[in-house]
């Protein structure tokens, strides 16, 4: 059987999604790995007062492809932006450009979708699931298809406890709830949205659920395989550790406790943090495509691309190791020192949501407005809680996924497959892959540099004596308005530190005797 870029050598390959997060990684991997792959087909949209020829040029000049850009200085021209649109009938793709791409293209990597959990279900429906339909009827009529990879998310089915790799009944027939919501209004949909979704928590799982129905119906025409990856955070190892180019899912979070701003969060210590990292999605994804391929399956091969089963690491862990790496490296202008906590308790959650989030912040804005400036700190909590809520979710309970097909895909790779795309998470380090995690965010996403680092903990010093001194001032406060004015309370105070001295004099007197 040939390798993973022996195969892949001489093929053209159509990628959606490849401006997102994970599309740049499979891209840079697939470029440098495969490095005899023929040409990239990327569907691109123009976006932004940007031509795609632009945003394809500006994700290229990323650091993410450096090591390409030194391996290949050319490598761009095997990259071929298509204009397309996901929201148009037929993708918006020209009759050029569909003629070229059914006539050459032997892989697809469908990657796009949106992310957004809040996302309004037509809206969802559209990119997620319409849009999936569009792109396969499409590859229907490539006269050299010989695999379409199609990337969904591992909580499709999160209304099981246990998931295995296998396509689940659709909530409901997709044909049907396009038809019917094609003539409802946006107002009508979203009332009637809680009840479509059922016992799934947003129309991301819900959409994305039924566009594995759409792809399992095609399984008969082509060769088809599917990703789920659980929540992907940062590279462990490629192109270089942590790199990380967005605020979604853990990165957000991870920066806002960084920066001081994030206190407390509603979430399970004991539960499994399923965090994965994106090149092992991206080399599970381009070793499907191989495999897939090759063997042509007869029906669709779904791979749970998760860590909880082999190699799980928990919440509670993953908050000891993100405060320990910012307080050894902390983000640069931090708004407190790094301190946030994980409870499962409703109303303790709360509690320091007010005493440490809201009250706070309405001082900062307090402040901002005698300084003749906008306030901005509440309006920051505020969309804080609403990431959190949609986290909150994921990060209060386990699931338990299945992995067999993932095992066997990585036993039919050869040992040198197998370290050029390593998707064995056995061997992932949590405490160094959470670290790099960390400082990947401060490189890459908030662009700071680490020769500022001495700089961040003199400014963490500095908030922490002015931390002190509110906090002595604070006390004498209360001790003039309450202690020193009631003579119950001075009782209640001498007698609590008589207490402390006869205790101290007990121990005193007791080691004394033992010496």
């Amino acid at each position: 059987m040939a390798s993973i870029a022996d195969y892949y050598a001489g093929k053209n390959v159509l990628i959606t999604g490849a401006t997102g997060f994970m599309g740049k990684v499979l891209v840079e991997k697939l470029l440098r790995s495969c490095s005899d792959v023929r040409a990239l087909y990327l569907l691109v949209r123009p976006k932004a007062g940007q031509s795609m020829q632009e945003r394809v040029s500006d994700m290229m000049k990323c650091k993410l492809f450096d090591r390409v850009r030194e391996d290949n200085p050319d490598f761009h021209q095997k990259i071929i932006p298509i204009s397309s649109e996901l929201m148009q009938p037929g993708l918006a793709i020209s009759p050029e450009d569909e003629e070229r791409l059914t006539a050459c293209i032997n892989v697809v990597f469908h990657c796009a979708a949106t992310i957004r959990f809040d996302e309004p279900l037509k809206h969802a429906l559209q990119l997620n699931v319409i849009a999936t339909q569009q792109l396969l009827s499409l590859a229907r009529r490539m006269q050299h298809l010989q695999a379409f990879i199609h990337i969904s998310t591992a909580y499709a089915n999160c209304n099981r406890r246990h998931i295995d790799e296998v396509i689940y009944p659709p909530p409901v027939e997709p044909k049907k709830l396009i038809e019917s919501l094609e003539w409802m209004d946006d107002g009508i949909a979203c009332d009637i949205t809680p009840r479509l979704i059922g016992d799934r928590p947003n129309t991301y799982t819900y959409t994305k659920a039924l566009a594995e129905c759409v792809v399992q119906q095609e399984s008969g025409k082509f060769s088809i395989g599917i990703i789920r990856p659980s929540i992907v955070g940062a590279s462990w190892q490629e192109p270089f550790p942590g790199w990380i180019d967005n605020f979604n899912g853990p990165s957000g979070i991870f920066i806002a406790a960084g920066k001081g701003i994030l206190r407390t969060m509603r979430a399970n210590n004991d539960a499994v943090a399923d965090l994965i990292p994106v090149d092992v999605v991206i080399n599970l994804t381009i070793a499907a495509g191989w495999y897939t391929a090759v063997n042509r399956p007869k029906a669709a091969l779904v791979y749970n691309c998760t860590t909880g089963g082999i190699n799980p690491f928990h919440w509670g862990e993953i908050e000891h190791h993100v405060m320990s790496t910012f307080k050894r490296n902390p983000l640069e202008q931090a708004f407190r020192r790094p301190n946030a906590n994980i409870t499962s308790n409703y109303l303790i959650n709360q509690y320091w949501i007010l005493v440490s989030h809201k009250f706070p912040a309405l001082i900062y804005d307090l402040l901002l407005r005698l300084t003749g400036q906008k306030p901005q700190m509440m309006r920051i909590f505020n969309r804080l809680h609403k990431a959190i809520g949609l986290l909150e979710y994921f990060s209060s309970q386990d699931w338990e996924w299945n992995s067999e097909n993932m095992s066997m895909l990585m036993s039919q790779l050869s040992p040198e497959d197998r370290r050029t795309f390593n998707f064995d998470v056995r061997q992932l380090n949590w405490p160094e892959y959470i670290e790099n995690y960390c400082i990947g965010t401060k490189k890459y996403v908030l662009n700071e540099d680490m020769s500022g680092i001495p700089a961040a903990r003199q400014h963490l010093r500095k908030l922490r004596n002015i931390r002190y001194t509110f906090n002595t001032l604070l006390l004498v406060f209360i001790w003039r308005v309450f202690i020193a004015r009631s003579q119950m309370a001075r009782n209640i105070w001498y007698f609590v530190v008589s207490l402390c001295f006869k205790f101290l004099s007990y121990f005193r007197a007791s080691s004394t005797l033992t010496k």
